[in-house]
């Protein structure tokens, strides 16, 4: 819970960028390397995900397509690109090379999907629809501690400045990391206050991380623990109103609960972000402020299911608020379910009929679970927590059979989780086994 935070230490990414993102960054991403602009028409995520689901049903990885043998591979692709495409993007080898070494002069790191060290909350909470590559300067282990997200409006006046100053006080003083934007106005003051207390926090941003992470004031910060920035766009990238609302979701995802502080009525980020929130995701609690004067952004929230601030007023309280309403999401989770060798149970009997159900063998079935709906995504956390409590590994028959399923269900599954980096590929016979399982001395992982 948020009461961690501090207890984490620090890490600073591993610089070394995988072969696998290597890959996905030049399918995915502009790499703009001084003023140059956005080139060679990237992958939209929406590609993308085709792109991801096509390799994972043939137990492929993204850097497959950049091996010497890709040519095939390539060309199995044509039913879903212009080969051609694929190629010219794969192709920037050189104008990689030049981004990668932009970046790590600005000690900025980047992982993808496919790496261990993506956080593990946006991963869990949006499946395919996280982003397929996070850029990033700073401690990565405040990235899963939870805590509060404090989002609010760009222009608001010196009284809501110092109340939100406030909250990023009182969550650094209950050692609650602060989760926000970045942006002008509330972000920046609850950050601010955080900070100015000595607590930890996480800035989102929509845009111009290079510019960030060399600010005078964040230096310090970045390199003593206590500041973690990350943003789904390039590092150079101006600003952009899509962008802008884009990056809300990731805001929600990596806490436990959010504060809206102040909000337009039916326009801008903020409102944006807490409706998609209330209406869709639901992977927090939404509170609203209740003090002060009232608005009729924050009203309307308050319809459509956000909670009125408690106004907790010391660390403790703070805490008791966070801890008081878990989300669906976090309890999803939390849940403690059976490991395999142990037998059905009653109260598990219409998860384990859904898991059946899914297994009936068509690619309709197959499609359904990757499509972005609550209930899929529900199974597969259950999946996911079941198959992280493996003790031992196991090939994909044997998890087909545990699980009850076609070995083609079991099949996406498992390469989806090697691609969150939850599990990993033995060779020799081809096994499966959670990454937190010790390595055996002789293993070969593909």
């Amino acid at each position: 819970m948020a009461s961690r935070a501090r207890s984490y230490g620090t890490r600073r990414m591993n610089m070394t960028v995988s072969q696998n993102t290597q890959a996905i960054l030049l399918l995915t991403a502009p790499l703009i390397v001084g003023r140059g602009a956005s080139s060679s028409d990237p992958l939209t995520l929406g590609e993308y995900k085709l792109l991801a689901r096509f390799l994972r049903d043939r137990q492929q990885q993204p850097s497959d397509l950049i091996s010497p043998n890709a040519g095939e591979l390539l060309r199995e692709c044509q039913h879903l690109f212009d080969v051609s495409r694929l190629t010219r993007l794969l192709g920037r080898g050189f104008l990689l090379s030049q981004a990668i070494e932009r970046w790590q002069a600005r000690a900025i790191w980047v992982v993808s999907r496919a790496d261990a060290d993506y956080p593990k909350r946006i991963k869990a909470r949006l499946g395919e629809d996280a982003p397929p590559v996070l850029y990033g300067c700073g401690n990565t282990l405040i990235l899963d501690t939870g805590g509060l997200a404090v989002v609010g409006s760009r222009h608001v006046d010196d009284e809501l400045i110092n109340y939100t100053d406030s909250i990023g006080r009182l969550a650094a003083a209950a050692q609650c990391t602060l989760v926000s934007g970045g942006a002008r106005g509330i972000d920046q003051a609850a950050m601010r206050g955080a900070l100015e207390a000595g607590g930890k926090v996480t800035g989102v941003l929509a845009d111009s991380l290079e510019r960030a992470v060399l600010l005078r004031e964040h230096r310090d910060l970045l390199m003593n623990g206590q500041l973690s920035l990350i943003s789904p766009y390039d590092p150079a990238a101006g600003f952009n109103v899509g962008h802008a609302m884009q990056r809300n979701k990731l805001i929600y995802a990596l806490a436990d609960a959010a504060l809206v502080v102040s909000s337009d009525y039916e326009k801008g980020g903020t409102w944006a972000g807490a409706v998609e929130q209330l209406d869709k995701f639901r992977f927090v609690p939404v509170y609203i402020r209740s003090n002060g004067r009232t608005e009729k952004g924050l009203e309307s929230l308050g319809k459509k299911g956000a909670i009125r601030w408690p106004n907790p007023m010391t660390p403790e309280s703070l805490t008791e608020t966070l801890a008081a309403t878990p989300s669906a999401g976090t309890q999803v989770l939390r849940q403690q379910y059976m490991s395999f060798d142990e037998p059905s149970k009653p109260r598990e009997k219409s998860v384990d009929d859904r898991l059946r159900h899914s297994a009936v063998g068509t690619s309709a079935s197959s499609e359904s679970l990757v499509a972005d709906s609550s209930p899929a995504e529900e199974l597969f956390a259950k999946v996911r927590e079941l198959l992280t409590r493996m003790d031992s590994a196991k090939t994909e028959g044997e998890i087909a059979e545990d699980l009850k399923v076609s070995k083609t269900q079991a099949r996406e599954w498992l390469q989806r989780l090697v691609d969150e980096g939850i599990l990993e590929r033995l060779s020799k016979p081809i096994r499966y086994r959670p990454v937190s399982l010790p390595q055996p001395l002789f293993s070969e992982i593909d």
